[in-house]
């Protein structure tokens, strides 16, 4: 046990270092993805809509392979996402209320049926990253958004545009923090917060000031993607396997600046990577449920290869670690050390309560490669 704990605190400190380089990298790095191959992504824009969420949606799989640019556009057209917030409308204490969007659940403990799924994980604690954060922090952030239950929030990271080197706008999630799914609606009034920075403390009896709580602004979503099958299914399962989205956001003050050059840089993702070569992952929220309360970065390092999960065998299956993250923490990203660099390979996604154990992340494969660069390139 202690050379284990000993290689995530090496594993851990590597990560934190490459984060560091990645503040002040200067553009985003290919990551060795491949070329687009079969699933596209719901796109959004800022167009009236159409009050028919999961219009033209394909029947299958198969049928997205085939999508062509007007297939996109209809789709857009029929799927469109609205966001106009009025600015300030997140305060402070609006931020401190909100609840942590709670972590879909899927319990190892129940009968595993058509489930294709190996051992779970041992727990890893999931802990409170030093305060006061550091700029490499900044990647990581708040997401904040209204839905039917409330006030809610999830945890995002920015990642690299190769469309825009060095100038990002893009934050990438989990769907479920975007979308209710079937016969669910896009969310409102969501806003990225990077570098969030609440320790729970008192500060000396004074208000936190809007400088501690957002040291990089507010960033108003102005477009919003999630997978086709995302709005098509429900409820935990295979639909958990593409529970990807990713939003462009901009600055709610107007500042000509982009998001990555405001935090200081962004975090690349890792496509397609080849599941023998990633041994290690580290999980990055705000968990928010109990006995987290939402106010400070977390993280979970595991040292070890994720284990399987899979609900449907013909999509990419799920990676699970330990880790004792809530609700909240959802969105929040998993990286490794590629090429000494810090890659993005996936989002928090679902895990298990009472008490949380794991978490499982979708692997970002062909389906995801190809959503992410439809909405690159097609910024409106």
């Amino acid at each position: 046990m202690p050379k284990t704990r000993g290689r995530a605190a090496t594993a851990t400190a590597a990560v934190l270092a490459v984060l560091a380089l990645a503040a002040t990298a200067c553009g985003p790095d290919d990551a060795g993805s491949t070329d687009a191959a079969s699933t596209p992504a719901v796109t959004a824009t800022t167009a009236a809509a159409s009050g028919r969420p999961g219009a033209g949606l394909p029947g299958s799989l198969q049928d997205l392979a085939g999508w062509k640019l007007d297939d996109w556009a209809r789709f857009v057209s029929e799927n469109a996402f609205t966001n106009e917030v009025v600015q300030g409308f997140w305060s402070i204490a609006k931020m401190e209320n909100a609840k942590g969007r709670a972590t879909p659940e899927y319990s190892h403990k129940t009968a595993a049926g058509t489930v294709q799924r190996d051992d779970p994980p041992a727990a890893i604690a999931a802990r409170p990253q030093p305060h006061p954060y550091t700029p490499a922090t900044a990647v990581v952030g708040k997401i904040f958004m209204s839905t039917p239950e409330g006030d809610s929030m999830c945890s995002g990271t920015v990642v690299s545009d190769p469309v825009n080197p060095g100038r990002s706008n893009l934050v990438y999630t989990a769907a479920h923090c975007l979308h209710d799914g079937k016969g669910g609606s896009w969310l409102k009034n969501i806003v990225f917060v990077p570098g969030y920075n609440r320790d729970g403390q008192a500060s000396r009896g004074k208000q936190y000031t809007e400088q501690q709580v957002s040291p990089y602004g507010r960033w108003t979503a102005v477009r919003a993607l999630v997978s086709p099958t995302w709005v098509k299914e429900t409820g935990v399962g295979p639909n958990s396997q593409f529970d990807y989205g990713i939003i462009r956001v901009r600055n709610e003050n107007g500042s000509g600046k982009s998001l990555e050059e405001t935090v200081g840089g962004a975090v690349p993702i890792w496509f397609n990577a080849p599941r023998d070569q990633i041994t290690s992952a580290f999980s990055y929220g705000y968990p928010a449920e109990r006995p987290f309360d939402g106010m400070e970065l977390n993280h979970c390092d595991s040292a070890v290869r994720p284990v399987k999960l899979s609900f449907d065998p013909a999509r990419p299956p799920m990676y699970v670690i330990g880790c004792t993250m809530t609700g909240g923490s959802s969105g929040g990203g998993w990286f490794i050390t590629k090429d000494g660099k810090p890659n993005l390979i996936s989002v928090n996604s679902i895990g298990n309560r009472n008490p949380s154990e794991y978490m499982a992340g979708p692997s970002l494969q062909d389906q995801a490669k190809q959503a992410f660069d439809y909405f690159s390139k097609n910024p409106k």
